[in-house]
């Protein structure tokens, strides 16, 4: 019960949000607000991902924001001006998100450097080049960019579930999976609970690290994928802080900071909850968009302070129980 404790209640917050919501706008409660949630949040979700297994593993990922930028110059460039295919361009992108990830997580693992220094670099070099490339808005007029919007789902209540959010509830099934059911995961939780015992458990650190920073950089560039649909334009000052959103989303879905602990179906209900948020906002329509972040920041100050208070109650009942057997 107590390992579940953290994302049974990011699951209540979220659901009594939405009973309030509903009971104060009877339009709310409807399948077109749930797939429009899924929708507007879908590259946060995607990318929210990829940052559950960088923090489990006690690590940060501060460059997700930057090769997000990254990611829509990129596609703008090459499919606008350069004239190759979306999805050449989107493959493309993805191997060059792939390199930089492991690049990031090669020089965390063999030079013994911290993650936050390390991603914090990519993040300045990421945003620099995509201010090399361009430093204006270029637009993007291929027609698969107005044609995806109308592949979707129909739902009862007009409500319709878009390639975008079809995307993104794929991205959470694979984490899911990957991180609960697979030898990789088991090793992303040992390498958060601790480097030294995992190595004498036989996981290779090296190898694991690069590929969990190869996995958060590989979704930051299919979030940047997504973002590009949501703009039809590249521009290098593209999703500025999402990493810190990002951040909040994992944090508030139950994952701890420490690492070592975390489960990919709190994240999704963590994006879901910043998504209510602003939904609250623009149905209310008298309040400042900024209250999405004050009331995030609250959650996100509340949820750290219930992970150190689980974190002092485990290590209290640790010493009883030594206590007990050495008696």
């Amino acid at each position: 019960m107590n390992r579940l404790f953290p994302v049974l209640v990011t699951t209540a917050v979220f659901l009594i949000g939405f009973v309030v919501c509903s009971l104060q706008f009877p339009n709310f409660a409807s399948t077109r607000v749930v797939a429009d949630l899924l929708t507007d949040n879908a590259f946060l979700g995607i990318v929210a991902t990829g940052m559950t297994f960088v923090i489990i593993s006690g690590g940060i990922d501060l460059s997700v924001g930057a090769v997000i930028g990254f990611t829509t110059v990129f596609l703008a460039l090459a499919i606008q001006q350069l004239g190759i295919s979306p999805w050449l361009a989107f493959a493309a992108i993805l191997i060059v998100c792939a390199a930089f990830g492991a690049a990031m997580g090669a020089v965390i693992q063999y030079f013994d450097l911290p993650p936050f220094i390390v991603t914090l670099a990519g993040m300045f070099l990421a945003r620099g080049a995509s201010f090399l490339m361009s430093t204006e808005s270029i637009p993007i007029n291929a027609p698969l960019y107005s044609e995806l919007p109308d592949y979707a789902i129909k739902l009862p209540g007009d409500g319709q579930l878009t390639v975008i959010a079809m995307i993104m509830l794929a991205v959470f099934a694979f984490g899911i999976v990957l991180l609960h059911f697979t030898r990789f995961g088991a090793n992303v939780y040992a390498l958060g609970g601790s480097r030294v015992t995992a190595a004498l458990m036989g996981v290779r650190i090296g190898r694991v690290t690069i590929l969990i920073y190869t996995l958060s950089s590989v979704l930051a560039g299919l979030s940047g994928i997504v973002f590009s649909f949501y703009t039809s334009a590249g521009y290098s000052l593209s999703a500025v802080g999402v990493e810190l959103d990002t951040i909040a989303a994992v944090v508030i879905g139950g994952t701890l900071l420490a690492g070592g602990y975390g489960f990919v179906f709190g994240t999704f209900v963590g994006v879901l909850i910043q998504g209510l948020i602003q939904s609250y906002i623009n149905f209310d329509g008298t309040l400042s968009s900024w209250w999405t972040k004050i009331a995030t920041g609250i959650l996100l100050f509340a949820f750290i302070v219930l992970q150190q208070a689980m974190v002092g109650f485990a290590r209290r009942r640790s010493r009883r129980a030594v206590g007990v057997t050495l008696s």
